[in-house]
């Protein structure tokens, strides 16, 4: 992508693109931008990843929205960002939750999932639930008739992002509660649960009893839901 910005009266072209050859180490390592001077219809999506980018463990920072941003465009790019990052975890599970050990969609012995995607809502597979999830979370969040605009959203629109939570959640916990292992190194990576976990308390998109997966503090204990 490439951005205008403004220096000194005069105008630059700064290339944001990772080329051929970019270690992963400096990936999308470009220079800081503040969010006023994000000339682009896709400023909310730049700025939330330019803050994950600059430190993922600092989710309360992740979630503060900038002056004057509309709270619906807010909660949906976040979203948006939840799901793709999202199919990294999904990748992971893929070496180990398999169609023929995890034969259902649960979390824990107490919670089995039905899967949205097809014509009833019926169990499948938690990996194709996993998919299936995923891919139908990007077709209604890509979907002009629901969302056309990146920078204005109706109302009705931002209220259908509450189920969307409901059920792309589910992938935390499964994960948690039947491949911890894949699921600690991916979250101590990306802060992920955590962040989707303070994500949905503050905008209330989904309700306490629903939160299964338990949020570490830095020495590992369980932290206060107060």
């Amino acid at each position: 992508m490439i951005i205008k910005m403004s220096e000194g009266g005069g105008s630059e072209t700064v290339l944001r693109r990772n080329l051929p050859g970019t270690k992963a180490a400096d990936y999308s390592r470009w220079k800081e931008e503040p969010f006023d001077e994000m000339d682009s219809t896709l400023a909310v999506q730049q700025y939330i990843q330019q803050t994950i980018r600059k430190d993922p463990k600092d989710v309360d920072q992740i979630l503060n929205p900038p002056e004057t941003q509309d709270e619906g465009v807010w909660k949906y790019e976040h979203l948006r960002q939840f799901c793709m990052e999202l199919n990294g975890l999904a990748v992971k599970l893929q070496s180990e939750c398999k169609p023929e050990t995890c034969t259902q969609m649960t979390a824990t012995e107490q919670w089995i999932f039905l899967c949205a995607a097809h014509k009833t809502p019926k169990e499948c597979p938690a990996i194709d639930y996993t998919r299936h999830t995923l891919d139908g979370a990007a077709c209604l969040l890509n979907s002009n008739k629901y969302f056309p605009s990146r920078i204005s959203i109706k109302e009705s629109s931002v209220a259908k992002l509450g189920s969307v939570c409901r059920r792309v959640y589910r992938i935390f916990s499964h994960a948690y509660f039947h491949h911890r292992q894949i699921f600690d190194v991916f979250e101590n990576e990306s802060h992920l649960c955590r962040r989707f976990t303070v994500f949905v308390k503050k905008y209330k998109l989904m309700t306490k009893d629903n939160l299964i997966v338990p949020m570490l503090d830095e020495s590992g204990a369980a932290e206060s839901d107060a």
